[in-house]
């Protein structure tokens, strides 16, 4: 078998950092200590001295900062808060001791400027050997403003790459990290660990792991019902919203502008105010009790546990998310059918195909298969339905008076109570890198699903 070897320009580049210290020269070399040293041999002053600059900033933020929060990140702080006496002023003064949360986030931070620093001295050192290669071949060497220009022509990618890409270290990975890094800490208000904290190792995973425990059988039982409202809230709005979608979508269906309009009314009012008026309504005395009450179909003292049993509450918020979620499907759905080729259907009908055969066959796995990131962006929306639950049932009802969480809570609220109301910060860490991991396993399995859909023509 002939192996595919990658030629220059077709993403591949013999300057490379080995390449540099194994054959270049000794100005490029010493670009490994000192930034900048192989630019200012070949003639590219202003780059050597960006990345001199740069090289030296970072030096003087690791001297002044850098390896002090390198070394708090080790041990969190060890310096409580101190009370003193001042006997001139007759009073008690406090002296601020060490803040886990600060040193962590700084650590952190340190670490990811220490990795932008090797990237930049990758970049000095592959740039001083192409700038070697090139003399040596007796090519022209850019000018400063040359390399600029290149920004708005064949680098102009870089250009601009380089906003968001800081941006999403600053606002996305920053937090990310700082959050599993949370998850290996006794940061919670159990023993007083909110001001300093240490590193407890996989303590807290063992402790979520415990089905012998409090917060392990907790957790166990709010994963499962997770996953049940999961799948349930996302297949159930899409099976509806499909039923709907193909029966307005019918050519003898009249007035389909004004069945949509129907449907899709719910979706003007506000998500939270719908839901808080049926929160209302599904109360012992809210207006569908008293309603079944008048009309005699339930004693005049009894009421409907839709809030008060677990069964009736995870059902009851189910219903009520596909009365939410099934107008957005609906409106997707829609638009999939209409484009749907019409010589597909037209071949169908010659080849003698029945309208069961032609959905399964079709309709079914093209609606599938366009529609997977829908499908996935609504299991993660599901997963992390936070407002439905929160503002519906409040996790409620809470059988075990023992455990911190309500039989309909999931994932995401019983995280929120467990940091906002119990302040175990820790433990909401663990929740929240599993519910990242339920994530994209659930996204993972609806791609790889569609994907062998479309593959299959069909079941």
């Amino acid at each position: 078998m002939k192996l595919f070897t990658a030629k220059p320009g077709e993403g591949y580049s013999p300057y490379t950092c080995t390449a540099a210290l194994a054959q270049g020269s000794t100005a490029t070399r010493l670009s490994a200590l000192i930034m900048g040293f192989g630019s200012f041999a070949c003639g590219q002053t202003v780059k050597g001295l960006l990345y001199l600059a740069a090289e030296l900033a970072y030096i003087a933020f690791m001297v002044r900062y850098g390896l002090h929060n390198l070394a708090m990140l080790i041990t969190l702080g060890t310096v409580e808060q101190q009370e003193v006496w001042d006997e001139a002023q007759q009073v008690y003064l406090y002296v601020q001791g060490d803040q886990s949360v600060l040193l962590l986030l700084y650590g952190v931070a340190t670490v990811l400027i220490t990795v932008l620093a090797f990237l930049v001295w990758r970049g000095s050192l592959k740039s001083a050997y192409k700038a070697e290669c090139l003399k040596k071949e007796g090519a022209r060497l850019n000018t400063f403003r040359e390399d600029l220009a290149t920004l708005l022509d064949e680098n102009l990618h870089r250009l601009l790459m380089t906003p968001p890409m800081v941006f999403i270290t600053a606002l996305t990975i920053l937090p990310l990290i700082f959050m599993i890094c949370m998850a290996f800490t006794n940061y919670s208000k159990i023993d007083n660990h909110l001001v300093l904290f240490d590193w407890v190792g996989l303590d807290n995973f063992f402790a979520l792991f415990d089905s012998n425990s409090i917060l392990g059988s907790t957790f166990g039982s709010v994963l499962v019902w997770t996953l049940v409202w999961a799948v349930f809230a996302t297949f159930s709005n899409y099976i509806f919203g499909m039923i709907l979608a193909l029966i307005i979508n019918r050519p003898d269906t009249r007035c389909k502008g004004f069945w949509r309009f129907c449907f899709v009314l719910s979706s003007a009012v506000p998500m939270f105010v719908s839901l808080l008026i049926m929160r209302t309504m599904l109360q012992p005395n809210g207006a569908v009790n008293v309603l079944l009450r008048s009309l005699g179909l339930i004693g005049p003292t009894e009421s409907l546990p839709f809030f008060t049993d677990p069964t009736w509450a995870r059902v009851t918020v189910i219903v009520i998310n596909i009365w939410v979620g099934v107008p957005y499907t609906l409106l997707q759905l829609t638009g999939v059918l209409q484009n749907i080729p019409t010589d597909l259907y037209e071949a169908a009908t010659v080849d003698g195909a029945n309208a069961v055969q032609t959905f399964f066959r079709i309709t079914l796995p093209y609606m599938f298969y366009v529609t997977t990131p829908y499908l996935i962006s609504t299991f993660t929306g599901n997963v992390n339905n936070f407002n439905v639950i929160y503002l519906l049932s409040g996790g409620d009802p809470v059988v075990d008076l023992n455990s911190t969480a309500g039989s309909t809570d999931l994932l995401v609220t019983w995280l929120y109570k467990l940091t906002i109301d119990k302040q175990y910060y820790n433990i909401g860490a663990v929740v929240g890198i599993m519910t990242f991991i339920i994530l994209s396993i659930g996204a993972l399995f609806t791609y790889r699903r569609s994907k062998s859909y479309k593959e299959e023509g069909g079941f």
